[in-house]
């Protein structure tokens, strides 16, 4: 599936604003910021438990968590007016200015406009 198709399946379970009480954009933008923060602490806390406290590795519940991460980030671009590929495409050029043959431990503090 192409991240444009997702996010656009993903916005048909957003909250309808008109039948809402939240209808302020900045609510929206916090409430899905929290979500997110939140479904990122369930991959998180998934992770300690299947490691740290031995119960092994659960692909299933971690794919599932990692769905719940990505509406999310669907409903945040949506919000900011980006398409989810547009995001992705600013993710990797920034990656590549920063790591422009692969990762390098030296390059970790790198910021676009530092001297190559």
């Amino acid at each position: 599936m192409k991240a444009n198709t997702y996010q656009k399946l993903a916005n048909r379970t957003l909250i309808d604003r008109p039948d809402f009480t939240i209808t302020d954009e900045q609510t929206m933008i916090v409430w899905n910021a929290i979500g997110l923060a939140g479904e990122a602490g369930e991959v998180a806390d998934l992770v300690k438990k299947q490691i740290f406290h031995q119960q092994g590795i659960d692909a299933l519940k971690m794919k599932k968590e990692l769905g719940d991460v990505l509406w999310y980030v669907a409903a945040l671009c949506t919000e900011f007016g980006y398409t989810m590929e547009e995001v992705m495409q600013h993710n990797i050029d920034k990656l590549k200015a920063r790591f422009p043959d692969g990762y390098a431990p030296e390059r970790t503090t790198f910021r676009e406009g530092d001297a190559s």
